[in-house]
């Protein structure tokens, strides 16, 4: 793994039919795998919606998803360190003027907060990142 990839961290997005107890139907397959949740959003399309879920065991995670019929992929993010004060995250992407953001959900983990963002172009926005300044996450963060 060259240097930068220890930045990249792997998201499972899980794709699912838009109706009611999908994402109770994640929850209880990744429950029953003993597979930890770090953090998760959802988004919608026109009849579907994508899971997009941080957890401690990716491999073993798309695994049980896949064989309970879900249809899941993997999607490479980073996990930046930012301010957990007001003004944190416009100070951060203030910083990040350059890179085009795709999607991106936060959490706090005092004393900071967390933003995790999918980007255009993701070994060019880690090199741009950590030429900044900024503290990136490595994956090891995440089992």
């Amino acid at each position: 793994m060259s240097d930068i990839g220890k930045y990249k961290i792997k998201q499972l997005s899980i794709f699912s039919e838009n109706r009611p107890n999908r994402l109770g139907a994640v929850a209880k397959v990744l429950k029953e795998g003993k597979i930890n949740i770090l953090g998760f959003s959802i988004a919608e399309g026109a009849g579907y919606g994508v899971i997009r879920v941080l957890v401690d065991d990716p491999d073993a995670a798309k695994e049980l998803l896949t064989k309970e019929g879900f249809v899941v992929k993997f999607t490479e993010v980073l996990a930046i360190q930012m301010q957990d004060t007001p003004g944190g995250l416009f100070d951060l992407t203030d910083q990040m003027k350059d890179i085009n953001i795709e999607y991106g959900y936060g959490y706090r983990n005092p004393p900071y907060a967390v933003l995790i963002v999918r980007v255009e172009d993701i070994d060019k926005g880690i090199r741009s990142l950590l030429e900044g300044g900024l503290h990136l996450l490595d994956n090891a963060t995440f089992h």
